[in-house]
Formats: C-alpha cells, structure tokens, sequence
C-alpha cells in the first residue's frame, strides 16, 4: 500500500479522533447569553463556516507524507495544528516536517501543498471536497441584525473559489484574507483593518484556533470558539480558549444564535 493510501483507513471521525463523552466535557460559562450584544460579527473561514478537514487537512497529511515519508497521523496534525502560528497550513507543514528531521522552507512546504489542494497533472485536488457548514439564509438573517466580515487564513484565491458562486458570500461586508495583511494570524491586522478605527468592544469574533483567539485578544475584540463535543485534546483546548479569554465554547457556527438572542 503507498504512503498516501493508509490516510482513510488511520482516520478517526475527522476531529473527533480521541473523543471524551459530552456529559464529561468542560464549559466555559453556563449562562447563553452575551452580556453586550455586538453590533459586528467577524467569522473566521476554515472550521466555521467551511468543513475543510478533507480539504486543507487532508492536503496537509498528504504533503507531510510526500515531504517526509513518513507514516504521520490525523492526531498528530490536530497537536500541530494547535500550535501557535500554525493557522498557516504552509507554515505548520514547513514546522513539523522540519522538526522530523526533513528542513523544509515555508516557500518549499507552499509549493508541495499546492499539488495536494488545488487540480494537479490530471487529479482532481483536494479543494473540491470542501463544504459550507452555513446556509445562505442563515447569514441573510445575520445580515438583518448584525455588520458581517470575514477574517481568514486564506489566499484570496482559496477564499474566491469556495465563496464567489456562494449566495451568502453577498452579505459580508469586508472580507481580510492573507493577501491582505502585512501580518497574518495570530496578529491581530485583519480585525484592526475590518474596525477600521471602530471600538473593539463593538465586534464579536468568531474562530476555532489558537491564532484565531491570540489576534482576538490581541486586537481587544471579544471572542468565541468553535469547539465541537468530541473533539480532539477538547479539555486542554478548552482551557486554552478560556485562557485566551473566549467568551464561550460552540459546538457549530449557528449555535451562535443562543448567544444574540
């Protein structure tokens, strides 16, 4: 069997690799509602909105392999993928690949993902497996109440080809990829660009990773994390987001609507 072979058989339930029972699970706050309703909402992409564990993920596994050759799991990338500075898929496959004895560039480790992610030499890529989690109408009544953007990791081109045939995409106000920045996650350049000047107190961001609730805090802007039941590490992840200062745990984006009520 090749390298690239033994990912489906290795994988357990996506990010539920490890899972706890819920009634064991840790919450942050019991009350389910925001103390000061947010005038602006600011969604992270990747593990949001979008399902992208066979997408990115998977090219990340795909290329670690090809780089190193190595036998790495899906419950090694979710440890790397926890770590500071490893919102970036190029810079977390550049990071780990080096750490198993293969030096890797963040340019090097950039050009093997391409070839997993997007269409490559006749093979569909990755990219084509991604999924909304959110509907259109959803975020049409998000619209009605609150100011929308959207704080990515992603290219502008990975954000287009997801989103521009996408009837939701139209309710965003601004949208901050890593073409956009100076500085990418976890600084806090995207919030401070989509504020605009504005009080930080009046936003609500929402994310699911490390960087996501560093660049929060370090903008001043409230925070919340997307943590579903089940997922991997969820305690010490838990106390990492509450370290971090997140308002609250989602299980899903929707679930935000508890919360605005």
């Amino acid at each position: 069997m090749s390298i690239l072979g033994t990912l489906d058989d290795e994988r357990e339930g996506g990010d539920t690799f490890g899972s706890e029972s819920e009634d064991s699970l840790p919450t942050l706050r019991s009350r389910k509602r925001l103390e000061r309703i947010p005038e602006i909402l600011i969604f992270d992409v990747d593990g949001v909105l979008v399902d992208v564990r066979e997408s990115f993920w998977r090219s990340a596994l795909e290329t670690m392999r090809f780089l190193t050759g190595k036998r790495v799991t899906w419950a090694e990338l979710y440890k790397w993928k926890n770590k500071p500075g490893n919102n970036d898929d190029w810079n977390m496959v550049s990071n780990w690949a080096t750490a198993l004895g293969r030096p890797t560039s963040y340019e090097e480790a950039r050009d093997a993902f391409q070839k997993f992610y997007w269409d490559y030499d006749g093979r569909p890529g990755n990219v084509r497996r991604e999924k909304i989690l959110v509907t259109a109408k959803q975020v049409e009544q998000w619209a009605r109440r609150f100011e929308l953007n959207l704080f990515t990791g992603r290219t502008r081109k990975e954000f287009s080809y997801t989103f521009e045939r996408w009837p939701g995409s139209r309710h965003f106000r601004t949208v901050v990829t890593m073409d956009d920045v100076a500085r990418k996650k976890p600084h806090p350049d995207g919030l401070l660009k989509i504020l605009g000047g504005r009080e930080p107190g009046t936003a609500l961001y929402v994310g699911d990773n490390v960087d996501d609730g560093l660049a929060a805090q370090a903008a001043g802007v409230p925070f919340m994390a997307i943590l579903p039941a089940g997922a991997y590490r969820y305690r010490q992840r838990a106390a990492q987001f509450r370290e971090l200062g997140a308002l609250g745990l989602l299980p899903r984006a929707t679930a935000i609507n508890t919360w605005l009520k």
